[in-house]
């Protein structure tokens, strides 16, 4: 669409129009998306000229925060079916899943707590070699995990799901701390720790509230997409080490790659799907590195069955209840990817390795069975009242719109 031409070139004309016999209704081309006309009446030749008056437009936190806490527009149009048939229910059911998310910090936090505690007390003894039973490159990357996931939630302004990735990262932050006081973690990969850490807070807090340039931004998500792509690989590498070579190899190509992909992305290379994919990687890899921490827990249980007796089945149930709590929320707002990595964290971290322990007779039948109980009725708890939320036929169709969408 062309300018407007500026004010000084507009004319009146030289004489008026002459009046339509009947009041004539808005013009048709406004509402076909064409330049609105400004219609001058007679007594109007010795008005002064009016500005141009801008549209108005809504702050993206307010636009955002319509966009959850009310329910989709329904388009008046024969064709399209309503979307919702009880507005009212959904936004109910909207407010207690974020209630619910933000109640996941409870046991997320005390799930971390124990380990803060008990560092501190082996470094006030001087007992620091006790410290070296934590593996600082495990703690590493579950940190990275929290911040690139943090990264996710801020850009979506998930603010429940943004603290709790926050608790994470300060958490484990605090345990690195304790582990470079013990001289176990090494001085130079703790230094580029914080300074990864202290940079990731900041930019996602400035991102999160909307006072971070756009380029910034985009270059963070950059670092931590390189990033997350080279540790992942060598992550699940590592885990078998003992049956495969030990080799830096899967990190470095991994990173190769992902840098070359950022690179196109950025370059425009790529096709609009492309840089999407690219776009997306962060979040996925983060959450596969949460997925991947059971597996090489199951892992070490079926290698060492002597080492079951060693897991606290208070902390496998509170890492069940952390997970589980934020998967109605994943399911409302429509995220595989966030649905994803909590179910599979409830149902493989915490439900999975009670079934280990309890096949190993280290805990209970009946404390086993409540909590399987417990979780099949959580889980037929969140989709029936999803169903409800959305106006759905069944628990099928909200499971479809999760997996294929609408």
């Amino acid at each position: 669409m062309s300018p407007s031409p500026p004010a000084p070139t507009l004319r009146l004309p030289l004489r008026p129009a002459p009046l339509p016999r009947a009041r004539a209704p808005a013009p048709a081309a406004a509402a076909a998306g064409s330049s609105p006309s400004l219609a001058l009446s007679p007594s109007s030749r010795a008005a002064p000229l009016l500005k141009p008056v801008a549209p108005y437009r809504q702050p993206a936190l307010l636009l955002h925060h319509r966009r959850r806490h009310g329910p989709p527009t329904v388009a008046a149009t024969t064709t399209s079916k309503p979307v919702l048939k009880d507005p009212k229910k959904y936004q109910e059911w909207d407010s207690v899943t974020a209630k619910f998310a933000g109640l996941a910090n409870i046991p997320f936090l005390l799930l971390q707590l124990p380990q803060i505690v008990l560092n501190a007390r082996n470094l006030l003894a001087g007992n620091k070699t006790a410290l070296f039973a934590v593996p600082w490159l495990g703690m590493l990357t579950g940190l990275l995990g929290n911040l690139s996931l943090l990264s996710y939630f801020a850009k979506k302004k998930e603010t429940e799901a943004v603290i709790v990735q926050t608790l994470g990262v300060i958490s484990t932050y605090a345990v690195l701390v304790q582990l470079a006081m013990a001289e176990s973690m090494p001085v130079p990969q703790f230094v580029a720790t914080s300074v990864v850490v202290a940079a990731g807070l900041v930019l996602n807090f400035l991102n999160y509230c909307g006072w971070l340039p756009g380029t910034v931004w985009l270059l963070w998500e950059d670092f931590i997409t390189v990033g997350g792509l080279a540790v992942l690989p060598q992550v699940m590498w590592s885990t078998f080490v003992p049956f495969i070579p030990n080799s830096v190899l899967p990190g470095l190509i991994s990173g190769s790659l992902a840098v070359a992909a950022v690179a196109m992305a950025r370059m425009g290379k790529l096709s609009d799907a492309g840089v999407k994919f690219v776009g997306s990687l962060s979040g996925w890899t983060a959450t596969l590195l949460f997925m991947w921490m059971p597996v090489a827990q199951m892992w070490t249980n079926y290698l060492n069955p002597s080492n079951i007796k060693g897991l606290s089945a208070f902390s496998m149930l509170l890492a069940m209840l952390g997970n589980g709590l934020m998967i109605p929320r994943a399911v409302f707002i429509r995220d595989l990817m966030w649905f994803t990595g909590s179910f599979w964290a409830s149902v493989l971290q915490g439900w999975g390795n009670l079934a280990c322990m309890y096949c190993f007779g280290s805990i209970s039948r009946e404390f086993f069975f409540a909590t399987t109980s417990g979780l099949l009725l959580w889980l037929g708890f969140t989709f029936w009242r999803d169903t409800i939320a959305y106006g759905n036929s069944s628990p099928l169709t909200s499971l479809k719109e999760l997996l294929f969408g609408k």
